[in-house]
Protein backbone atom coordinates (compact mmCIF):
# COMPACT_ATOMS: atom_id res chain seq x y z
CA UNK A 1 0.00 0.00 0.00
CA UNK A 2 1.27 3.68 -0.31
CA UNK A 3 2.21 6.08 2.07
CA UNK A 4 -0.58 8.12 0.37
CA UNK A 5 -3.72 5.27 0.98
CA UNK A 6 -1.59 4.73 4.41
CA UNK A 7 -1.81 8.13 5.37
CA UNK A 8 -5.82 8.76 4.19
CA UNK A 9 -6.89 5.64 5.75
CA UNK A 10 -5.04 6.33 9.47
CA UNK A 11 -7.61 9.99 8.97
CA UNK A 12 -10.36 7.67 8.40
CA UNK A 13 -11.21 9.09 4.99
CA UNK A 14 -13.87 6.65 3.81
CA UNK A 15 -12.00 5.20 0.39
CA UNK A 16 -13.85 4.77 -2.47
CA UNK A 17 -12.59 2.83 -5.55
CA UNK A 18 -12.46 6.77 -7.40
CA UNK A 19 -10.16 8.11 -4.20
CA UNK A 20 -8.22 5.13 -4.00
CA UNK A 21 -7.28 5.48 -7.42
CA UNK A 22 -6.42 9.22 -7.53
CA UNK A 23 -4.23 8.36 -4.44
CA UNK A 24 -2.26 5.34 -6.05
CA UNK A 25 -1.65 7.77 -9.12
CA UNK A 26 -0.35 10.20 -6.99
CA UNK A 27 2.17 7.71 -5.23
CA UNK A 28 5.40 7.84 -5.74
CA UNK A 29 9.23 10.52 -5.59
CA UNK A 30 9.20 13.29 -7.59
CA UNK A 31 5.42 13.37 -8.34
CA UNK A 32 3.87 16.33 -9.52
CA UNK A 33 1.05 15.70 -11.95
CA UNK A 34 -1.95 18.19 -13.00
CA UNK A 35 -5.34 17.50 -12.74
CA UNK A 36 -5.90 16.99 -15.97
CA UNK A 37 -2.95 14.31 -15.97
CA UNK A 38 -4.04 12.70 -12.74
CA UNK A 39 -7.38 12.68 -14.32
CA UNK A 40 -5.73 10.50 -17.59
CA UNK A 41 -3.72 7.87 -15.71
CA UNK A 42 -6.83 7.56 -13.26
CA UNK A 43 -9.46 7.06 -16.29
CA UNK A 44 -6.66 4.60 -17.66
CA UNK A 45 -7.45 2.27 -14.23
CA UNK A 46 -10.79 3.13 -14.00
CA UNK A 47 -12.30 4.26 -17.17
CA UNK A 48 -16.12 5.56 -15.13
CA UNK A 49 -14.34 7.77 -13.42
CA UNK A 50 -14.75 11.47 -14.00
CA UNK A 51 -12.97 15.17 -13.95
CA UNK A 52 -15.26 16.26 -11.51
CA UNK A 53 -14.42 13.63 -9.32
CA UNK A 54 -10.45 14.07 -9.49
CA UNK A 55 -10.64 17.78 -9.06
CA UNK A 56 -13.04 17.26 -5.72
CA UNK A 57 -10.56 14.12 -4.55
CA UNK A 58 -7.61 16.58 -4.94
CA UNK A 59 -9.46 19.12 -3.01
CA UNK A 60 -10.13 17.00 -0.61
CA UNK A 61 -6.61 15.78 0.13
CA UNK A 62 -5.30 19.58 -0.74
CA UNK A 63 -7.62 20.39 2.54
CA UNK A 64 -6.75 17.43 4.66
CA UNK A 65 -2.71 18.51 4.20
CA UNK A 66 -1.82 15.32 2.64
CA UNK A 67 -1.00 16.52 -0.95
CA UNK A 68 0.60 19.91 -1.46
CA UNK A 69 -0.67 22.60 -4.50
CA UNK A 70 1.66 23.82 -6.08
CA UNK A 71 1.75 26.52 -8.80
CA UNK A 72 4.62 27.74 -10.56
CA UNK A 73 4.54 30.63 -12.95
CA UNK A 74 1.39 30.74 -13.84
CA UNK A 75 1.41 26.89 -15.38
CA UNK A 76 -1.40 24.58 -14.20
CA UNK A 77 -1.34 23.69 -10.57
CA UNK A 78 0.49 20.04 -9.84
CA UNK A 79 0.20 17.94 -6.99
CA UNK A 80 2.68 16.89 -4.78
CA UNK A 81 1.98 13.83 -2.44
CA UNK A 82 5.37 14.68 -0.17
CA UNK A 83 3.27 16.73 1.98
CA UNK A 84 4.94 15.15 5.41
CA UNK A 85 8.58 15.83 4.17
CA UNK A 86 10.65 19.23 4.40
CA UNK A 87 11.61 20.05 1.07
CA UNK A 88 11.95 22.36 -1.92
CA UNK A 89 11.06 22.59 -5.52
CA UNK A 90 13.76 22.54 -8.19
CA UNK A 91 11.43 24.14 -11.45
CA UNK A 92 12.70 24.21 -15.26
CA UNK A 93 11.81 27.29 -16.82
CA UNK A 94 11.15 25.90 -19.77
CA UNK A 95 9.20 22.25 -19.53
CA UNK A 96 7.81 23.27 -16.50
CA UNK A 97 9.54 19.73 -14.91
CA UNK A 98 9.04 19.50 -10.60
CA UNK A 99 11.62 17.78 -8.44
CA UNK A 100 11.99 17.80 -5.10
CA UNK A 101 14.87 18.90 -3.41
CA UNK A 102 16.22 18.98 0.02
CA UNK A 103 18.62 21.90 0.68
CA UNK A 104 21.05 20.92 3.37
CA UNK A 105 20.97 24.77 6.06
CA UNK A 106 18.00 26.50 7.28
CA UNK A 107 17.26 29.50 4.49
CA UNK A 108 15.21 31.07 7.55
CA UNK A 109 18.16 31.40 9.58
CA UNK A 110 19.66 33.43 6.73
CA UNK A 111 16.46 36.03 6.68
CA UNK A 112 17.86 39.03 8.77
CA UNK A 113 15.64 39.76 11.38
CA UNK A 114 15.30 43.37 9.72
CA UNK A 115 13.93 41.84 6.86
CA UNK A 116 10.95 39.94 8.88
CA UNK A 117 9.02 43.43 9.02
CA UNK A 118 8.25 42.19 12.89
CA UNK A 119 6.86 39.24 11.36
CA UNK A 120 6.80 35.90 13.44
CA UNK A 121 7.63 33.58 10.73
CA UNK A 122 6.14 29.62 10.26
CA UNK A 123 7.02 28.64 7.35
CA UNK A 124 8.91 29.40 4.12
CA UNK A 125 9.15 28.37 0.58
CA UNK A 126 11.58 28.39 -1.88
CA UNK A 127 11.84 27.67 -5.39
CA UNK A 128 14.79 27.06 -7.08
CA UNK A 129 14.79 27.42 -10.99
CA UNK A 130 16.86 26.68 -14.13
CA UNK A 131 16.88 24.30 -17.02
CA UNK A 132 16.53 20.86 -16.76
CA UNK A 133 19.17 18.49 -18.83
CA UNK A 134 16.55 17.42 -21.56
CA UNK A 135 16.23 21.54 -22.04
CA UNK A 136 19.45 22.33 -21.83
CA UNK A 137 20.53 19.84 -24.57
Amino acid sequence: MSDLLERLRGRGWRMTSQRRVVAEVLDGDHVHLTADEVHARAAGRLPEISRATVYNTLGEMVALGEIIEVSTDGRAKRYDPNAHHAHQHLVCTSCGTIRDVHPTGDPLSDLPAAERFGFTVSAFEVTYRGLCPDCSA
